[in-house]
């Protein structure tokens, strides 16, 4: 069996058994969260556009809420441990979308 585990700072992911690890702990994700989280690991470096995460985690081609996105953001950075006033996980591209970071600032 072949294992497809991204690995990007201190996070790692599992899209076939849908399990995540902070630094080696389990982390405990919602459908929602776990599709999210992988739709911007999966892309570590790049911007990707709401527009595309309302399409591809929410199978949506309109915006059901602006606040959407941001809700299950604030619940995703929490759970990763990833400060929403200093990102260093998600970080969020003024009017152009978010970017799983490849990096900590830090290093």
């Amino acid at each position: 069996m072949i294992v497809h585990v991204i690995n990007v700072q201190e996070i790692s992911l599992d899209p076939d058994t849908r399990r995540a690890w902070r630094a080696g702990d389990e982390i405990t994700l919602s459908r929602k969260e776990f599709d999210l989280v992988h739709a911007l690991i999966a892309r570590a470096g790049d911007i990707v556009t709401r527009e595309e995460l309302m399409r591809d985690v929410w199978h949506t081609s309109f915006w059901t809420s602006s606040k959407t996105i941001d809700v299950h953001l604030g619940w995703v950075r929490r759970k990763l441990g990833d400060d929403s006033r200093n990102p260093h996980l998600i970080t969020t591209i003024r009017g152009k979308g978010l970017r799983f970071e490849t990096a900590s600032p830090a290093a």
